[in-house]
């Protein structure tokens, strides 16, 4: 294995003056990428950090970004990707629980700056720290067991956690995905998800061994997306599942050429069957794959390819199999030492050697998850007789109704068929008699006014049973409230149901 100055180094010796980055009008090669990040290195060292120390990042999609995401752990620091979607509270908190000394931003860090030794403002102080510093090799005094990133999660969740991920968590997964979706040196890969998210870097690492070009979209507009599809011969993107319906929706309705297109992830979170349609009939010439995965194993555990030739087989309802040197199981929660039979439904388990380190400064929380070495995800699931995956809630998402089980995917599956929806989220709310009831938020497609909630649960009842039917609907004039990287907050949807009660359901 290797480490993330190796990475670079050998990115150089291979694809010099292979272009890396674009970023609006400017392109960055291999060459000069490892020349940056050797200036950064330089830079930080003269500020006086020293080995395992941690540099924070609260920055938009560009090309200096990626300079930072690399660079910091080549030097031997850890990267500490901010959420540039986090209120003032919830940044203070990962910065001062990081023990962060350098942040580097793009915006005014107000009273942030009196939580960090040094203050970088892009683009004016990164700049001139890197015009005044000498270039130092990448790689001392690390290994590829060291601290590379901590990564603050808890989104959708609730409290916000730093993922310890080293060079070899980190570098592995990005040799699994490169087993299952090979890149060439001619792939384009356009970036639209936030890269302070797994689903946003997870491309970092394999586009650099590869010699593969990033475009940056510095902040997802559809339109935008397409236009850079088009403009830059786009080979290949990622998106979550509200991206990509998105894409669609803008593709539908004002057609660019897309025929570069080969390929389209998305992950994050469930998608519905009715959004894997739309997007293969607005681009057709992609491949679909769902990664499925976390943060936590860096991020990807699963992968389903041909997503858009499986939509009516059962098996296109689920998240594939493990990628390629991951090991994915399915236990009994009640019962860790044994693994669920085939269809049994259970806590997936992810062992392999992308696996995090655990979480900073929380032994209790990290020891809740890891588990003779296996990161127990909190999503359930059940395998079939092949290895495939299939997803039927995370497990504080599960609904428990009149003592019936209600799996909130499912229930969403059948309301994205319905052709007006463009997002929904089901969850439980308290109810007198059955304890929870099934509830809905729907966002309708523009011109969809006369559908009615009554219309939306008739059609529901048409599909699934009636203890799983939404007993109420309710119809938002606003899309749904989503975390940085675009999964919808359940937890912000929930909430005022169960204000004042002592037990609240879910994250």
């Amino acid at each position: 294995m290797t480490t993330f100055a190796d990475i670079l180094q050998s990115a150089k010796r291979n694809s010099s003056g292979r272009t890396a980055l674009v970023c609006g009008d400017e392109h960055e090669t291999y060459g000069e990428l490892l020349k940056r990040a050797e200036l950064l290195a330089g830079g930080l060292r003269g500020l006086g950090l020293k080995v395992g120390d941690r540099v924070a990042i609260l920055v938009g999609n560009c090309h200096r970004y990626v300079e930072v995401y690399m660079g910091v752990p080549a030097a031997g620091f850890v990267v500490v990707p901010l959420n540039t979607r986090h209120a003032g509270p919830e940044l203070h908190y990962a910065l001062e629980d990081s023990g962060a000394r350098v942040l580097i931003t793009d915006r005014d860090p107000g009273a942030l700056a009196d939580l960090v030794e040094h203050v970088i403002r892009m683009p004016g102080d990164y700049e001139a720290l890197l015009g005044s510093s000498e270039k130092v090799e990448l790689g001392s005094g690390i290994d590829e067991n060291s601290l590379a990133g901590l990564f603050y999660t808890g989104g959708t969740t609730g409290a916000s956690k730093g993922v310890m991920l080293s060079h070899r968590n980190l570098i592995a997964n990005a040799f699994h995905f490169l087993a299952v979706l090979p890149e060439t040196n001619q792939d384009r890969f356009l970036v639209m998800a936030p890269l302070f998210h797994a689903a946003g870097s997870v491309q970092i690492i394999s586009t650099a061994l590869t010699g593969a070009s990033q475009v940056m979209l510095a902040a997802f507009d559809p339109a935008a997306a397409l236009d850079l599809i088009e403009k830059e011969s786009i080979t290949m993107t990622l998106g979550v599942p509200t991206m990509i319906a998105a894409v669609a929706e803008e593709a539908d309705a004002r057609p660019r050429k897309t025929d570069t297109l080969r390929v389209i992830m998305h992950g994050g979170s469930p998608i519905a069957t009715e959004i894997v349609r739309r997007i293969h009939a607005a681009v057709p010439t992609a491949e679909l794959t769902e990664l499925y995965g976390a943060t936590e194993v860096s991020p990807i555990a699963t992968f389903l390819r041909h997503e858009e030739e499986l939509v009516d087989d059962k098996r296109g309802r689920s998240c594939g199999q493990a990628i390629h040197g991951v090991s994915v199981s399915i236990l009994d929660p009640n019962d860790p030492t044994r693994e669920c039979d085939d269809l049994e439904v259970g806590e997936v388990v992810v062992r392999g050697p992308n696996v995090m380190q655990g979480y900073w400064n929380k032994p209790d929380q990290t020891a809740s998850v890891l588990k003779d070495g296996q990161y127990w995800t909190g999503d359930l699931g059940y395998m079939d007789d092949e290895g495939f995956l299939f997803l039927v809630d995370r497990s504080k998402d599960m609904i428990v109704s009149g003592g019936e089980n209600v799996y909130s995917t499912e229930v969403e599956e059948v309301l994205y068929q319905h052709p007006a929806v463009v997002e929904a989220a089901v969850f439980g709310v308290p109810d007198e008699r059955w304890g929870e009831a099934v509830y809905a938020a729907v966002v309708l497609r523009d011109g969809a006014g006369d559908v009615t909630a009554e219309a939306l649960i008739a059609h529901c009842r048409e599909q699934i049973a009636g203890y799983k039917v939404p007993k109420a609907i309710e119809l938002c004039g606003a899309p749904l409230p989503k975390s940085g990287p675009g999964k919808i907050l359940k937890r912000e949807l929930r909430a005022p149901f169960w204000a004042g009660r002592d037990t609240q359901v879910g994250g």
